[in-house]
């Protein structure tokens, strides 16, 4: 069982005496952890899981999170070696560390989908493969060293969830677990849950099922039509509640992860998303303010509200962040002093020299590549990387909380900074936010890596090599996929039916729209910019002064003004259903309590295991069955 500090003792422990605790009771010594297996396997599944990736958000402009799939693959795939008798089981660490690799591997593909297509549909210009590879590699490697100056505050000190992070490691937990009862219950929990959920979105594809002949098994559509009909067809203010994306989700996935991130994330998710999309967006589509058309009523209505939640996130970020000054400086203390600090766990962490000799380094590296590859100045390549630095608190922030990492929306505040610094310059608009953007998202998503490394006691440096060797392995594997095969060395094949490209489109036109300067903002989302920033703020003051009391996030309010308001009902309902049953049952040796409580963590890790799994194949499938 994972051991894990209670609520009172996050609030009320130092940082040291977090870290001593960690040390004596998690901490697992020299166990296997980087061996040349767990290298290996986890630069394989995560080269193949990458593709998948790739392949998928070329169709629907989202990456998917691939540790739990990747953990449950190489579970698998070494059980049965050891059954066959070549080879051993593998340790969990070794499990944990190869779930690093493979992790980084999926994400390499994000600019691909986005910056780098974008950047070829609007100069007309195919970019060399060797130059898009070393590219986001340079970036990958700089989200790397940005990310470990970070650990100790999300991780170590506030314990913050990471809720994909926490679950894998509860995945790993449950198939690697000495104790044999316990286990036996997790792992069963875990198929159970896992196959409810991967069985739910097989019969929610609506192709599949008449592909099959069984359309009358399609349930979870058949369910979400009648609501549909009945209640989400429903008018505000005369534009429909569905076209405000206020509907049901059939997806199981997002419910688990309202689960894992609990009860206080999920009231701020559904404020601000009942502000943005109930009372918002129905006025300003009625003002003609926000314009639906006949594209995506989302993306339209994201157009106008990501600017106040972009800044609201921003502000509550920052805010937290330097609220805590000690813990800042208390990073850097004794660096280059030959006195040992306090730090107890100096001898497993990577050295902060590291950070300091590496972020300057790597930082240049970036900008002397965007000079040569995309023509963007040295002082406006410079100026990119500080920003890194603030938009890489901001997406950790989110990702700490929610487990979404609001890349896109953070790679657009770039694009209207480079429009106001280099009005006109569609190329550096463009790229610049590749930098930001891109690097950000890999800092968060090796800090969620680090996660159930740090559940299971394992040592950060080894997560980190590992995360290098997933970027290479990553880059590798996609970029040839995607140059030989996907788009053919043909510009027309992008943004096309074939190849819609939906991440890279939505890029090219921000960029369009504000390479003409800040006049194509409307004085309302001026507006929202100034009280967003100014809520941000407030919510942190609140939390100080309240000691931790007040419940509204910042970070989670701002959110919702950037993803859609399905996805903030699920998150809230499935934290919600978990905290009415743990109030509700109170038998402590009950089926409920010990059940859907006690075993919380397991279900929404089985739940989302299961449900991404499939949604993957299922992706797959339809594309063969067209």
């Amino acid at each position: 069982m994972i051991k894990q500090l209670d609520p009172e003792q996050v609030r009320t422990m130092s940082l040291k005496e977090k870290d001593e605790w960690w040390l004596k009771n998690v901490f697992r010594g020299d166990m296997p952890q980087l061996t040349i297996r767990s290298a290996a396997t986890g630069m394989l599944l995560g080269g193949v899981l990458s593709l998948t990736n790739l392949y998928v958000g070329a169709h629907t402009g989202w990456t998917l999170g691939v540790g739990i799939t990747s953990v449950i693959l190489s579970f698998g795939l070494w059980k049965a070696f050891a059954a066959m008798n070549l080879g051993n089981e593998m340790t969990i660490l070794e499990n944990n560390a190869m779930q690093s690799i493979a992790t980084a591997a999926g994400y390499m593909t994000a600019p691909l989908i986005s910056s780098l297509a974008a950047y070829m549909l609007v100069t007309g210009k195919i970019i060399p493969m060797w130059q898009s590879m070393t590219w986001m590699m340079a970036l990958g490697f700089l989200g790397v060293l940005f990310a470990f100056p970070l650990k100790k505050r999300f991780i170590n000190e506030e314990q913050h969830p990471f809720p994909e992070g926490k679950a894998c490691g509860i995945v790993m937990d449950g198939l690697h677990s000495e104790d044999a009862k316990e286990g036996v219950l997790k792992t069963k929990l875990l198929v159970i849950f896992g196959a409810a959920s991967a069985l739910w979105n097989l019969i929610a594809s609506t192709k599949i099922m008449a592909a099959l002949h069984m359309k009358f098994f399609n349930i979870p559509v058949m369910l979400a039509e009648l609501l549909d009909k009945f209640i989400f067809s429903v008018k505000l203010m005369g534009t429909k509640l569905s076209d405000l994306t206020i509907n049901l989700d059939v997806d199981m996935v997002m419910y688990a992860v309202g689960g894992l991130i609990g009860i206080r994330i999920g009231i701020s998710l559904m404020i601000g998303a009942v502000i943005n999309f109930v009372f918002l967006a129905p006025i300003l589509i009625d003002q003609g303010i926000i314009i639906l058309g006949e594209g995506s009523s989302f993306k339209a209505i994201t157009m106008w509200s990501l600017w106040g939640g972009v800044a609201m996130m921003t502000t509550a970020s920052l805010f937290s962040f330097f609220s805590k000054p000690k813990m800042i400086f208390s990073a850097f203390a004794g660096m280059f002093s030959g006195k040992k600090s306090e730090d107890v766990l100096q001898e497993i962490e990577l050295p902060m020299k590291v950070f300091v000799i590496g972020i300057p380094i790597a930082g240049l590296l970036v900008v002397i590549l965007g000079h040569w590859y995309f023509d963007v100045a040295w002082w406006l390549g410079l100026i990119a990387i500080p920003l890194v630095f603030v938009f890489t608190l901001i997406a950790v922030n989110s990702t700490a909380l929610t487990a979404i990492t609001p890349t896109g929306a953070l790679g657009k505040l770039t694009q209207l900074t480079y429009a106001v610094l280099a009005p006109g310059n569609i190329t550096t608009n463009l790229m610049s936010a590749s930098i930001t953007g891109e690097v950000a998202g890999h800092a968060s998503n090796l800090l969620m890596d680090i996660k159930p490394g740090y559940m299971l006691g394992a040592k950060p440096r080894h997560q980190a090599m590992g995360h290098v060797l997933g970027i290479i392995a990553g880059g590798l594997a996609s970029v040839p996929v995607f140059y030989l095969v996907m788009f053919n060395y043909k510009l027309e094949n992008l943004a096309s039916e074939h190849l819609p490209m939906p991440a890279a489109v939505i890029w090219r036109a921000v960029a369009e729209v504000l390479t003409e300067g800040l006049s194509f903002l409307h004085p309302t989302a001026i507006w929202a910019i100034a009280i967003g920033a100014i809520i941000g703020i407030l919510f942190e003051v609140l939390k100080i002064v309240t000691k931790g009391k007040f419940f509204i996030s910042g970070v989670g309010m701002g959110l919702a003004f950037v993803i859609p308001f399905n996805t903030c009902l699920s998150m809230f309902l499935g934290g919600f259903f978990f905290w009415l049953v743990d109030k509700i049952a109170k038998d402590e040796e009950g089926f409920w309590k010990k059940i859907l409580v006690r075993n919380m963590e397991t279900i929404c890790a089985g739940v989302i295991a299961g449900g991404a799994l499939m949604g993957i194949a299922v992706m797959l499938i339809v594309q063969l069955i067209k």
